[in-house]
């Protein structure tokens, strides 16, 4: 009992409030008190004039003696914050405050009997928010006013600003890269964006965007945004810019913080908002390849919804955060992890004035391992660029030699296969036709020649296969004349089942090849809409590849479609669907007659149309892609044509046919279960005739 009885005194006497929280309570009651009385005096109609409190007086006093500055040996002290000058020397305080923008003395907040008691009332509420500020920021307090200076640096690349208020970087511009409506790129603005630490004690929160830092210019390349705290204690962020890079590292750096954080403070947070501007012609498209994109520590890549609101609260830590546009990103890149986060991702309404300048509203909230004795208790690589596949894959290395960052994610190659055809085959094909060519337009064209050549042997069988299905035709409409109707199907089936094997030939034996380009056509669907290569590069009349070739534009709506089509008219998506329907034809020719689904005919030239409705708002370069792919496709089918003689074909196809042939395993078991599902419809109609 001795033993409880002495534990729970220490924590009594080790938890008491100090004299400075004593005299916050007290003129925090004494605050609620004076606004009851200016509340119940209003209600009567009097005139209510406010004052500071004894304990405010109180607490104003202590604060500057605590944190000011002294010029006379510890007389007189003065301190300088936000709005606020203020001056004590003994028991009297002095100086000037800012009221309705003018600045004005002191002396009008202590006035018991004012000549205008709005002016007073206004002058002790702005002394109350100094006293408020001085309280809350301590040794920090000093830098709430200052001058917003502005240091730069810069390479051939990329130019970054970084104020003093705050200590942050308030713009990054891209000096190789146009906007649709700006001469430069600027990935990152004050206007938009915002960052800060927040440093905590057991009472307060020092955020560091409330701060006038003072810069340090150490080199040409890196400046120091330093808080000097006194006694030696200091606090600053380091920005170093790499040259020809498009890095920034940024560094926490700190000396004897221990002072004023204390040393059981184990984080310190985080914050990044960012509304985020448009840089591309194409809306649509820009808006899809939009949002937030975060790493998990030694695990993948995932990100926000880029189609809608989104809330995420995150637990594991995080190796990298990023707000991603379709083809530049600003990422923070931490060299431990971030400790969770929580992230918001809006999107800007279509009917939102805003929503010609901006696509997305995005936050994130997040913490960092800190400590107060470490000099460099946090250290980050800031990634201003381009989405540029062989640049992201060439800072993974050079950034985290131990991790794998997958940077590279931050541009959408499709799925897992689709992405591998991408990065394994397609950007090695097209850089190297890069580094010769500067013609994007003759790069696009070589590409599709050499995707061609390589699937043209499955081009070859699947019309092989189409020309002996076209031979077979008559001996299949013989089939289906002599064994009508639903009773007969089976055996309709299992006959032509039996000429085709004896031919040589299979329905599937087209569509197979087909399926096999598939997988090409998608990973290109992907590829030239995150093609940053493409971005301002001109062809023909086309002036960007990509984003939509317009050659007829109108402000109107057409009803269901405007949001696919768009409101303009394309014209390599029409070249593509005036071949693509030329196609189709040719298709349907070399195809035996299904005169048993007419509907089919139409539903087949149906789909050049949607394509044309689908494909409008898509990038020049894809369109391009498709129409010369198209073309080269009929070109081929022409040749097979000239290389492929029908007569000797159906002579060997006849040859084959008298050839006795060895049933496949496939075959057989598909004989044999029609076999068994002919002898259950057989007992199922003796059943019924005896009934």
């Amino acid at each position: 009992m001795l033993l409880m009885g002495a534990v729970i005194f220490g924590f009594m006497w080790l938890s008491q409030p100090s004299k400075e929280d004593l005299a916050k309570q007290k003129a925090q009651q004494e605050q609620i008190l004076a606004e009851q009385q200016k509340e119940a005096a209003a209600a009567k109609g009097a005139v209510q004039i406010d004052s500071i409190s004894a304990a405010e007086l109180s607490l104003l006093k202590s604060t500057i003696k605590e944190h000011g500055t002294s010029t006379d040996g510890g007389r007189t002290f003065s301190l300088t914050a936000g709005d606020a000058s203020l001056t004590v020397a003994g028991d009297k305080v002095s100086g000037s405050l800012k009221v309705d923008n003018a600045s004005v003395s002191v002396d009008k907040a202590f006035d018991k009997a004012p000549a205008d008691a709005a002016l007073h009332n206004r002058a002790v509420a702005a002394l109350k928010t100094a006293i408020s500020n001085f309280s809350k920021n301590g040794d920090f307090a000093k830098y709430l006013s200052g001058k917003d200076t502005t240091v730069s640096l810069q390479n051939g690349l990329l130019k970054v600003d970084i104020s003093s208020k705050g200590g942050e970087i308030v713009q990054a511009t891209l000096k190789k890269y146009k906007a649709f409506n700006a001469p430069q790129v600027i990935v990152f603005n004050s206007k938009t964006n915002s960052y800060s630490f927040v440093l905590s004690t057991n009472s307060q929160r020092f955020d560091t965007k409330n701060f006038y830092f003072t810069p340090v210019q150490q080199s040409d390349s890196t400046v120091l945004m330093q808080l000097d705290l006194g006694g030696g204690t200091k606090w600053g962020l380091r920005y170093t810019l790499s040259k020809n890079s498009y890095l920034v590292k940024m560094e926490v750096l700190q000396e004897h913080m221990e002072k004023i954080i204390p040393q059981n403070i184990p984080t310190m947070d985080f914050t990044w908002t960012q509304k985020m501007s448009r840089h591309e012609a194409g809306q649509m498209f820009e808006e899809r390849n939009s949002g937030i994109y975060f790493k998990y520590s030694g695990a993948d890549v995932e990100n926000l919804n880029e189609g809608k609101d989104e809330h995420k609260e995150l637990t594991d830590n995080l190796k990298w955060i990023s707000f991603k546009n379709q083809f530049f990103s600003s990422a923070l890149i931490a060299d431990t992890h971030f400790t969770g986060a929580t992230m918001d991702s809006k999107v800007i309404a279509k009917e939102s004035p805003e929503h010609d300048a901006f696509l997305k509203d995005l936050s994130v909230q997040s913490s960092l391992d800190y400590s107060s004795i470490k000099p460099n208790p946090a250290s980050f690589h800031f990634f201003f660029g381009p989405n540029l596949y062989p640049l992201l894959s060439s800072y993974d290395k050079q950034i985290s030699p131990d991790e794998d960052l997958q940077l590279t994610k931050l541009i959408p190659l499709g799925w897992k296969i689709f992405r591998w055809i991408n990065t394994g085959i397609i950007i090695p094909i097209f850089d190297f036709l890069g580094r010769g060519i500067s013609s994007y337009g003759l790069i696009i064209l070589l590409l599709t020649i050499i995707i061609k050549i390589i699937l043209s042997p499955l081009t070859f069988k699947s019309y092989m296969s189409q020309a002996k299905m076209k031979i077979l035709a008559p001996d299949i409409k013989e089939i289906n004349d002599k064994y009508p109707g639903k009773d007969n199907a089976m055996t309709r089936q299992q006959k032509t089942m039996e000429l085709y094997s004896k031919a040589g030939a299979s329905p599937f034996s087209g569509c197979l090849p087909m399926l096999l380009q598939m997988p090409i056509l998608f990973a290109m669907f992907t590829f030239f809409p995150s093609c940053i290569e493409l971005r301002g590069e001109p062809f023909l009349w086309a002036s960007d590849l990509s984003a939509p070739d317009a050659i007829v534009s109108w402000t109107g709506q057409i009803p269901f479609v405007t949001n696919y089509f768009g409101n303009h008219i394309s014209l390599f998506c029409l070249l593509m669907t005036v071949t693509n329907i030329i196609y189709t034809y040719l298709n349907m020719q070399s195809q035996q007659s299904s005169s048993s689904m007419p509907g089919m005919k139409w539903m087949m030239y149906l789909m050049p149309l949607m394509f044309l409705v689908f494909f409008n708002n898509y990038a020049a370069g894809l369109s391009y892609y498709y129409f010369i792919s198209l073309l080269i496709t009929i070109i081929q089918t022409y040749a097979c044509r000239f290389m492929v003689n029908e007569d000797k074909m159906r002579a060997k196809m006849a040859a084959n046919a008298k050839k006795p042939k060895k049933k496949s395993g496939f075959m057989a078991r598909l004989e044999e279960a029609q076999r068994q599902q002919q002898k259950a419809m057989r007992e199922q109609q003796k059943k019924g005739g005896r009934r």
